[in-house]
């Protein structure tokens, strides 16, 4: 009926109607709209939008730079500012002082003590019933000028990994790690907008491949305290009284050392635990615990550097340890997992379902993920004991290395191949050209069916997967290939290549919003630091 009244009016009439109507459609409704409503209209946007309204005018502006916009968006993402200490904390305890070239596919796990043999010749049984058991975002392009050059990098590399000489032109030559600050920052306000677009500049970082290589050790150069054999584990720790960052790493040459990343030198090592090679470590919460391939556990209270207890109940090496608030596990090639309560440690459950060595485990909240030589992972019950899920035909050859954010699994193995998969739905994506994703079940997906054309990376490893780390964002894994990659979460996509550094075999991986740390066979130990040229004293690590 409007319409008709319009076609009905002579074109004079029709410009005046214009006339009027014209500044009622300009009406600004969010900028007359009380600052709290306007708020929470402006809160169901994305960082993206919000950056674009911020361009609007100088009321948008104010409003899209309202901290508790950017407060929510962060917390979304669990990102939480940090306030830095005022002084750095003391050092603890006492300090005591092939050549270069390509994969040698000849290489196995034979001499690496971390991994058990593989039942290669076992058919897997059928698996029995399983019960039931109760995602990453797009790259988002900055949108303000001091992050374009970043934006534009990140869109090349979506198309595809940059020749080795374009990488090598963005990669900085080895030099000191040192965490950029501001004097400053201790006293600064929490900016989260800064915060927010701090965490996708380092995101950018990691999709560019634009990182400042800088070795803590390599073989040979012990003036700082190093390890004098292979090194085969390692994990980033921050102490929560001071917000320090250190580096634990164990190592064939049993010890276990505490790492100044400021001053690259060492500043503690834990001896007499272990009478052979330290295999894997875990730290949290004040304590570290150890396992090692004589047969040993070893728990450490790091604030007061006494040793708490060791457990020697496994039958053979204990390959892999790890801890949280309520219970530790630990794995061996004996078969057998073990389960304590924590930190007491008094035993709980021996989980004895495996068939061949038990190579890794992972512990998230009262879930254990178990990978074993029998080319099968189990998930099981840490309250009661049980056998949750058995899968069995996720990988041609053993279970090498694993890790649980539940309801997602990652896993490497010495069929060279990733796989991450829902639990509950077991969709996802692997390495593996053979992968196809089986039928949905009727339960919540939260990872999206793939199709197989984009559910396989084009890349892979050329060697045994030995260690796997599952973030947010990003998955990073480390090879016999000598390789450190990392990959889309989603996507399953290779993001990227590093290579050059390790001479020998990559034994295991550890990263943060910052950086990735590697450690292997050749006795070095790595930084791929990120964050070059940024500040991130306020940013939490992990």
């Amino acid at each position: 009926l409007a319409l008709q009244l319009l076609a009905s009016l002579p074109r004079s009439r029709l410009a005046l109607v214009q006339q009027q109507i014209t500044p009622l459609l300009q009406f600004d409704i969010v900028g007359t709209l009380p600052a709290e409503l306007a708020l929470q209209v402006l809160s169901h946007l994305p960082a993206p939008t919000l950056l674009l309204c911020g361009l609007v005018n100088k009321q948008w502006q104010r409003l899209a730079n309202d901290q508790s916009l950017w407060k929510t968006l962060c917390a979304s993402r669990g990102w939480s500012w940090r306030t830095p200490p005022n002084a750095s904390q003391p050092p603890r305890g006492n300090r005591r002082l092939r050549r270069r070239g390509e994969y040698d596919s000849r290489w196995d796990h034979s001499d690496d003590e971390g991994i058990g043999d593989s039942d290669s010749d076992y058919e897997p049984e059928p698996s029995a019933p399983a019960l039931t058991v109760d995602s990453v975002e797009e790259a988002k392009a900055e949108l303000t000028q001091m992050h374009v050059e970043l934006d534009t990098m990140a869109i090349q590399s979506s198309l595809g990994l940059k020749n080795k000489a374009s990488q090598r032109s963005r990669h900085s030559a080895p030099v000191g790690f040192n965490a950029a600050s501001d004097p400053g920052s201790a006293r600064r306000k929490p900016d989260y907008k800064l915060l927010h677009q701090t965490h996708v500049r380092l995101r950018n970082r990691f999709l560019t491949q634009s990182y400042r290589l800088s070795p803590l050790q390599t073989k040979g150069s012990l003036n700082n305290g190093g390890h004098t054999s292979t090194v085969y584990c390692l994990q980033l720790y921050t102490y929560p009284d001071t917000g320090r960052q250190v580096l634990f790493t164990g190592s064939r040459d049993r010890t276990i050392r505490e790492w100044n990343l400021g001053t690259r030198m060492v500043e503690r090592v834990i001896s007499g635990v272990h009478t052979s090679s330290v295999l894997s470590i875990c730290v949290g919460d004040g304590y570290l615990a150890s396992a090692g391939s004589d047969k040993r556990v070893g728990l450490w209270n790091v604030n007061t550097n006494e040793l708490v207890k060791v457990l020697s109940d496994h039958e053979d090496s204990v390959l892999c340890v790890r801890f949280n608030e309520e219970y530790l596990v630990s794995c061996s090639k004996d078969r057998t997992v073990r389960v304590y309560s924590f930190p007491d440690l008094d035993p709980l459950f021996v989980l004895d379902e495996h068939r061949a060595a038990v190579n890794t485990v992972s512990l998230s909240g009262s879930y254990i993920c178990t990978g074993s030589g029998d080319r099968s992972i189990r998930l099981w019950s840490a309250k009661t004991g049980k056998c949750l899920r058995t899968f069995d035909n996720h990988h041609s050859r053993g279970i090498a290395s694993i890790d649980l954010k539940p309801p997602i699994v990652i896993s490497g193995s010495s069929d060279k191949h990733i796989r991450l998969f829902d639990v509950t739905t077991l969709q996802g994506w692997s390495t593996s050209p053979d992968h196809i994703n089986p039928p949905a079940h009727q339960a919540k997906k939260l990872l999206p069916p793939l199709p197989p054309t984009s559910s396989v990376a084009p890349w892979h490893h050329n060697g045994l997967v030995r260690s796997v780390l599952l973030n947010d964002d990003f998955v990073i894994s480390g090879s016999y290939d000598l390789s450190v990659k990392v990959w889309d979460r989603m996507s399953g996509m290779l993001i990227a290549d590093l290579t050059g550094p390790h001479t020998g075999r990559v034994f295991c991986v550890a990263a943060d919003y910052t950086k990735i740390v590697s450690c292997g066979e050749d006795q070095t130990i790595c930084i791929w630091d990120f964050s070059h040229g940024i500040d991130t004293s306020f940013v939490q690590l992990c």
